[in-house]
């Protein structure tokens, strides 16, 4: 490929695509970026232009960057996304929904930038993680697991994510995406409770919605057994997801995977009792 086709200047709207292009070696092509790519690759945190993401895109703000690429990815507004074309920039719009859409993305964008090499050693990395993952618990039994990314309302986690739950020895239970009721969960009594919620970092309220929902008397809260994984480590599609295969793995599989960054457990179990006689008070 020509050098001068090569994007070289890059505007960023999602953190997927600037986590990808670091893995790549190739953020010196980014010109700016989100707030929340600071949050998940804090090295663009300096000499970058922060700008509105996917959802409130700005023609004026990316043409005024010089932009020659911009990257964003569901989801999106059509306002957003004429926008952008109206910015007159290439534009590169990621829609991922499991593991082969996201290598793709990745080779993809390597392509792009001339960094073929590269992504496919990125991609075959992850690949190889989530295979020894997998061979680890090959012969082990596989507890039923819910995961959601959002609370209120429910949301099931993506499809990427029931993927790398079943690769960490689990059995994903819920439609990928979907919004269940508190019910409907509760009926299913997974052995294992799990919330990544979009936006809320390690900080979602474990205690408080297993109150909330009357969910005191599942299997997996008597157990101790409900967890909190890090918002970036399952809700980017990117190479950290990688970080959320270890995680899902020490949640499903505690007697296999010791403890892993980015996983917080519920209260102990005593501590849940106290919360539920309050509930029934």
């Amino acid at each position: 490929m020509n050098h001068d086709l090569r994007p070289r200047r890059i505007v960023s709207l999602q953190p997927s695509a600037t986590v990808i292009l670091r893995d790549l070696g190739q953020l010196g092509r980014v010109v700016a970026c989100t707030k929340y790519c600071v949050d998940v690759c804090p090295e663009v945190a300096s000499g970058r232009r922060i700008v509105d993401d996917s959802w409130t895109a700005n023609a004026q703000e990316i043409a005024a960057l010089q932009a020659d690429l911009v990257i964003a990815a569901v989801p999106y507004q059509e306002k957003s996304v004429a926008e952008i074309l109206k910015a007159g920039a290439r534009f590169l719009g990621l829609a991922p929904r499991k593991l082969d859409d996201i290598y793709m993305d990745i080779i993809a964008i390597a392509g792009m930038v001339g960094a073929g090499q590269q992504g496919d050693r990125v991609v075959n990395s992850m690949q190889s993680e989530i295979e020894e993952v997998r061979e680890r618990v090959a012969n082990s039994p596989r507890p039923t697991v819910f995961c959601e990314e959002w609370g209120k309302p429910i949301i099931a986690s993506q499809a990427w994510v029931a993927e790398l739950i079943e690769a960490a020895g689990g059995k994903s239970v819920g439609e990928p995406g979907h919004k269940p009721s508190a019910e409907a969960i509760k009926n299913e009594d997974p052995d294992v409770l799990i919330a990544a919620w979009c936006g809320a970092g390690d900080r979602v309220p474990l205690e408080k919605i297993v109150r909330d929902r009357g969910w005191s008397e599942m299997r997996a809260v008597k157990a101790g057994r409900v967890y909190c994984i890090r918002d970036e480590f399952l809700n980017t599609p990117a190479p950290t997801l990688i970080g959320g295969l270890h995680a899902l793995a020490a949640a499903i599989h505690p007697e296999i995977f010791s403890h892993s960054e980015g996983l917080r457990r519920i209260s102990d179990v005593s501590a849940e009792s106290h919360i539920d006689r309050r509930t029934v008070v």
